[in-house]
């Protein structure tokens, strides 16, 4: 299996086993984009332009989750928001198989 590295705030939060809920370490979102930011991203591969770092929370959160304007304009916030907590699964659990070191 190739190794990539992906570069993570020294404060994250370690990545939760598979399944587990979510802590925002970031892993997911820095190794590649989910289907809603390729979306927003524009992209397919790389870190996803929506993945943002909170100091007052020493986590990363999804910004089309936390700034749903900044992302769809078009849209108002609160059903933005709520679409996107869909797209990204946000109640699933971690569905991120990549192991960490």
């Amino acid at each position: 299996m190739p190794h990539r590295v992906i570069h993570i705030h020294a404060q994250a939060p370690a990545k939760p086993a598979e399944g587990l809920a979510c802590n925002g370490c970031g892993v997911c979102c820095a190794a590649a984009p989910c289907p809603l930011g390729i979306w927003v991203s524009r992209r397919l591969r790389g870190a996803c332009a929506a993945l943002e770092w909170s100091d007052e929370q020493t986590r990363y959160r999804c910004s089309v989750v936390t700034e749903p304007a900044r992302w769809l304009p078009w849209v108002p916030a609160a059903l933005a928001r709520r679409w996107a907590l869909r797209w990204i699964a946000a109640a699933d659990g971690c569905d991120s198989d990549l192991h960490t070191a």
